[in-house]
């Protein structure tokens, strides 16, 4: 069995309201928008729904309108997660979302290659 290896991306945002943001890693309608077909979040677990896969996750850690990391529920023998974290740059007005990921080394181009068209998708649904 191959190890997943963490990794982190960031995305500079040039003109994007923190809050626009925020709802658009942490509420159904916005993960809907750019992240998952379908997305119901209860108390503590999130469903995210591609086609027919389902797919539970934990929320793990959240700090409002900066951080968010979601634990994968089918790992529970090891903790991968991917995290949302906002940074804002005050001399340029500028906001990164850095994304924190897992992969196994021959998939990580690959995982990256979504992230960015996943990316895509969430500045469209943003207006940016």
């Amino acid at each position: 069995m191959k190890r997943k290896e963490k990794f982190h991306i960031e995305y500079v945002f040039d003109k994007v309201s923190n809050h626009s943001l925020w709802n658009h890693l942490t509420t159904p309608m916005g993960l809907s928008a750019w992240f998952a077909d379908e997305v119901n979040i209860g108390r503590d677990t999130c469903t995210f729904t591609w086609n027919k896969t389902v797919e539970e996750a934990e929320i793990v850690f959240i700090r409002p309108e900066t951080a968010v990391r979601y634990r994968w529920l089918n790992d529970e023998d090891r903790p991968f997660y991917f995290e949302f974290r906002i940074h804002n740059f005050e001399l340029t007005g500028a906001t990164s979302l850095e994304i924190t990921d897992f992969a196994e080394p021959d998939e990580k181009a690959d995982a990256i290659t979504l992230w960015d068209s996943q990316v895509d998708e969430l500045k469209r649904s943003l207006g940016i």
